[in-house]
């Protein structure tokens, strides 16, 4: 049944402003506030655990035997391993279903290249925290200018570096600063070491260039506005997230799958090149959406003004001359295990005796919740 351009312009508008946005005549958020962007992503955040439902529904009790009450763990005892999550593994589950579950912000399906992590506690045998990396957008003039990357290279130096989708702690390690530890974790030597030999025949998509692989750095944003797990985050006396100033806050994310599938069907009906192939990822879709909604008379959407600082993490001492003179990369030599010293005598016993918090976590408590939450979708 195809839906008719003023039934589709008029269930867009509805939508945006069930998330709690206005559109007078830009699409603009009605506040700004933290509670305000939580609540305008909560519509596909609730869409993306919707359509995974049966697989948190199934493996709710494998996740739930793994996960400790705060009362259970003892902070000097904790000792951290990172797993690089293979298809198939124990680990993917453990990492899926949290994924979705745990964070305000909806998950997004990755791009290109992708690595993820699993840090994992094997002192209390439980997940402490997640890290999801992916190939970032080609173009980012806050980065590109701040690197001095030559326009004619950028694609060289993008396929060097990769961006942080997700980033965090789980419970009840997040309330000992957890998310401090996970930070600290994407500049280690073995990340680096992962995307070398994940990599190390990698060739670019576009240009057919094949590219060394060594990442050279890393990129992510904030959840909304300043973040106080990057700011001033330091490993002993370096600064490893620089923050490079605020994006202009685009994105999809408030528009929702089944609409962005109209659109798609809407734009097929004029004719319109609709293809989306690998290759083309995050942008393409905005371009498509962009497409529609100049068809159907809306304003610009790409634009939610959800601003979020991005921050930059050099895993290379000399960085800037690797790119402007082509010098050999000199890397920082940051092991996972002195990171793991380092955050414990830094942050969490400080924090464990300070703030109680992270005793108050209960896994019935929470996956009751959890399973009520599925049961309503």
């Amino acid at each position: 049944m195809q839906i008719r351009k003023e039934e589709l312009r008029k269930e867009i508008i509805k939508i945006l402003a069930f998330q709690g946005f206005k559109i007078n005549p830009h699409v603009r958020p009605s506040g700004n506030g933290k509670r305000t962007f939580k609540r305008l992503q909560q519509k596909s955040r609730l869409e993306q655990i919707s359509h995974h439902k049966n697989f948190l529904n199934e493996n709710i009790s494998k996740v739930k035997e793994y996960c400790k009450n705060g009362s259970e763990i003892i902070p000097e005892n904790i000792s951290l391993e990172m797993r690089e999550v293979h298809p198939g593994s124990i680990d993917e589950i453990i990492f899926r279903w949290w994924n979705l579950v745990w964070w305000n912000m909806p998950y997004q399906h990755p791009y290109g290249r992708q690595l993820r992590f699993l840090l994992w506690d094997t002192a209390h045998n439980a997940p402490f925290g997640l890290i999801a990396l992916q190939s970032p957008v080609l173009k980012m003039s806050v980065r590109d200018k701040t690197l001095a990357i030559p326009k004619d290279e950028l694609d060289i130096w993008v396929n060097k570096s990769l961006s942080a989708q997700r980033v965090g702690a789980l419970p009840p390690y997040n309330e000992l600063l957890g998310g401090k530890m996970v930070a600290l974790a994407l500049t280690s030597n073995e990340i680096r070491e992962s995307y070398k030999r994940k990599y190390k025949n990698y060739i670019t998509t576009i240009k057919k260039r094949k590219i060394k692989p060594d990442l050279l750095f890393l990129t992510t944003t904030s959840a909304f506005g300043k973040s106080s797990l990057y700011n001033r985050l330091k490993y002993r006396k370096s600064i490893v997230a620089k923050p490079l100033g605020y994006t202009q806050g685009s994105g999809s994310f408030h528009i929702p799958d089944d609409i962005y599938e109209k659109i798609i069907k809407f734009l097929k009906r004029k004719k319109i090149n609709v293809k989306r192939h690998y290759g083309n990822g995050p942008s393409r879709k905005l371009k498509l959406i962009s497409l529609g909604f100049a068809h159907l008379k809306l304003p610009k959407f790409e634009y939610h003004g959800i601003k979020r600082e991005f921050y930059l993490f050099p895993l290379a001492f000399n960085l800037r001359k690797v790119i402007s003179k082509k010098k050999k990369p000199i890397f920082y030599n940051r092991p996972f295990n002195r990171l793991v010293d380092y955050w414990k005598e830094r942050w969490a016993i400080p924090r464990a005796k300070r703030i109680l918090r992270w005793k108050n976590f209960k896994t019935n408590v929470f996956f009751s919740k959890t399973k009520r939450m599925l049961k309503d979708l």
